[in-house]
């Protein structure tokens, strides 16, 4: 499974010349951790966190007794190209989503941009792989099922699914197609493991 097979292709974005303010109203009201930051022609050149956003813009609670009625030093930036993290940590469409989904969890990220050739095509956020994840077994038996009549015909293969476990029954035994039919089932967004069995009778 590639990210382009998961990623959400319309993507909430600002620009360099846009006030701070601007963004962490746009962050707030979509109810997104992260903006990519775009030039002409969609060119990816940040990010806007909620860190970049927050950082620096709470000031202390002058009812606490160690606030002097003044801030020290000067206002904070006021634009996103100011406060915007660069160069961005990004995808590519082809990536393999496995490896995606680690790099989430290792560097802990919630939202990545997916670019082809600097230009902005998605996003993949943690909530997307979750999303494949919790997907019905039903549509995932399903998917796997047309992806198999398409290589080996409609009245071969049983399929089943199971939390995301899918079995593949089939009634020949050629090594190569079970080979091609674990590369298909495994592509299918929400598969989490795939097997395949041999069995000599038609299926039901």
């Amino acid at each position: 499974m590639r990210v382009s097979d998961i990623m959400t292709r319309s993507v909430v974005t600002t620009t360099p010349r846009a006030p701070v303010k601007d963004a962490a109203v746009v962050l707030a009201g979509h109810g997104v951790t992260l903006l990519p930051v775009v030039e002409e022609g969609d060119r990816l050149v940040g990010v806007l966190t909620e860190a970049d956003v927050v950082r620096g813009r709470i000031p202390p609670d002058p009812r606490r007794g160690a606030w002097h009625g003044s801030q020290a030093g000067p206002p904070p930036p006021a634009t996103v190209g100011d406060v915007m993290s660069s160069p961005p940590l990004t995808a590519h469409p082809h990536t393999d989503a496995a490896e995606l989904a680690t790099m989430t969890i290792d560097r802990r990220l919630r939202s990545v941009p997916v670019v082809d050739q600097d230009r902005l095509v998605g996003i993949i956020t943690r909530r997307d792989l979750v999303r494949i994840i919790a997907r019905d077994d039903a549509l995932i038996a399903a998917d796997v099922r047309r992806r198999l009549e398409c290589y080996g015909g409609p009245d071969r293969w049983a399929v089943h699914a199971r939390n995301g476990a899918v079995t593949i029954t089939d009634q020949y035994a050629n090594p190569t197609d079970h080979h091609v039919a674990l590369v298909l089932a495994q592509a299918v967004p929400g598969v989490v493991h795939a097997k395949i069995m041999h069995f000599t009778s038609q299926p039901a």
